[in-house]
């Protein structure tokens, strides 16, 4: 293998640059949606046999039919000047006239001393010219003039011989193969019925899918979805029972969580409660004043320790009006002698969690109101995205550090997170929300100098 492995890269280097802009260009061009590539791969090979078999078959058969149909016109044509020559006639050729006629369906005259006339224009599509003009070269052999464009019903064919020129009038369709459209539209007519066909199939076949993709994106943003059953093929069924089974496997756990949370809940807060109680029966002892501020502490971290891990993901989605919600932290944020401003651009009502939404701003807007004077906040409702930005003008939180305030119970040293009264748990918390949402809760440098806070969700 290692002997190929240079003639391998060469080839790639001489092939592949020439072959890379012709798949970007493709892939631009190209439909990204599964339907639509489904569609074209079955159109697309009919169009291209059909194409092939029009471009081969009908040529053949054309040239064909019309070389059999002029072969037998020239000939009953070489048949009657044959007679001419050979036999009296009358002054007015009546009789060979009706002949030709009654017996071979040509309309002919005879001009005595006759000219023919000039040459005319060649016709765009000559099949039947050249045809015509082969078939009197090779069977007459007599000067001729051909006139298929005048009269698109009839041919016209003039014959000089001795003095006289022969004037014949034929039907176009005894020379010429023209019933060949009703092929067209056989053709044509099969292909469009193919393709409702393949359409309907095809729909029916991709409804399926389109079904498991939005269930699937509906429980990635915690809504509901009760009413999915697996449907269509085999293997798209496989991936709707997999699907549920995740599904069902992820509601249980979270079931178990809860349940589980709640019974530490019981036990731990009925034993802080005992703690608490011996403590206020003790008095007001200074040796006791750190033990009773211990267990504040636990009673705090306990109590935000299970709204992180409950995380509010039984409560259904509802509206939220964000007016009432900014306005209801702006009075919060007022009442410390501090500015909070907001702004919506957009629908005002938004289909969310009113309760864990709410908290989600409200713990971002907290942080803010420990460390900073001003708030702003911009809120964008489009027709996919809800984005809210808040800027602030605090401390800030060093780059370096800012996945890590996400992390649960992570407190910086010396910035933002640490307060005698905080546990930890707010951005963690905000984030835990918007994911739950679908969406994230991201961090970066304010243009007043502090921290943004950029939540982004699915409208």
């Amino acid at each position: 293998m290692a002997l190929f492995d240079p003639l391998k890269r060469d080839m790639d280097r001489l092939i592949l640059p020439g072959w890379r802009p012709m798949t970007r260009w493709l892939r631009r061009r190209l439909p990204t949606g599964l339907y639509t590539r489904s569609l074209l791969i079955v159109i697309l090979p009919m169009l291209l046999l059909q194409g092939v078999v029009a471009s081969v078959f009908m040529e053949r058969h054309w040239r064909m039919v019309t070389e059999r149909l002029s072969e037998s016109t020239v000939r009953d044509i070489a048949g009657i000047i044959e007679v001419i020559q050979a036999y009296p006639q009358d002054s007015n050729y009546d009789a060979i006239s009706r002949i030709a006629s009654d017996a071979l369906n040509l309309t002919i005259a005879v001009e005595e001393n006759g000219q023919l006339p000039p040459p005319r224009s060649r016709p765009f599509f000559e099949i039947l010219d050249d045809i015509l003009a082969e078939q009197i070269t090779r069977q007459i052999q007599m000067p001729f003039w051909i006139d298929t464009i005048g009269d698109s019903r009839l041919v016209e064919i003039r014959i000089k011989f001795d003095t006289r020129v022969l004037r014949v009038f034929v039907r176009r369709g005894s020379t010429y193969a023209s019933n060949t459209h009703i092929f067209l539209v056989w053709m044509i007519g099969a292909a469009v019925v193919l393709v409702i066909i393949s359409i309907l199939f095809l729909r029916g076949q991709i409804r399926p899918i389109l079904t498991l993709a939005r269930a699937a994106e509906s429980f990635g943003k915690g809504q509901k979805t009760d009413g999915f059953a697996p449907r269509g093929a085999d293997e798209i069924r496989r991936a709707g029972l997999a699907f549920i089974q995740m599904r069902e496997r992820i509601e249980r756990q979270m079931e178990q969580r809860t349940a589980m949370l709640a019974g530490i809940s019981h036990d731990l807060r009925t034993i802080l409660t005992r703690f608490k109680l011996q403590l206020a029966l003790a008095g007001d002892k200074p040796e006791l004043a750190g033990m009773s501020q211990d267990a504040d502490d636990m009673q705090s971290m306990l109590e935000g320790y299970l709204a992180f891990a409950k995380g509010e993901a039984e409560e259904d989605f509802g509206e939220l009006r964000l007016s009432e919600l900014l306005e209801k932290l702006r009075s919060e944020f007022a009442l410390h002698g501090k500015t909070m401003t907001y702004e919506i651009d957009g629908e005002d009502e938004i289909a969310v969690r009113p309760n864990a939404f709410a908290r989600l701003v409200g713990n971002l807007v907290s942080n803010s109101e420990r460390y900073a004077k001003t708030l702003h906040v911009d809120a964008r409702h489009s027709a996919k995205w809800l984005t809210l930005t808040l800027d602030d003008d605090g401390p800030g939180i060093p780059p370096q550090s800012r996945e890590d305030v996400f992390k649960p119970f992570y407190r910086l040293d010396e910035a933002r997170n640490l307060n005698a009264s905080g546990t930890g748990l707010g951005l963690a918390i905000a984030r835990d929300i918007a994911r739950a949402h679908g969406g994230n809760v991201t961090l970066s440098d304010s243009p007043r100098g502090g921290l943004r806070a950029v939540v982004r969700v699915p409208a």
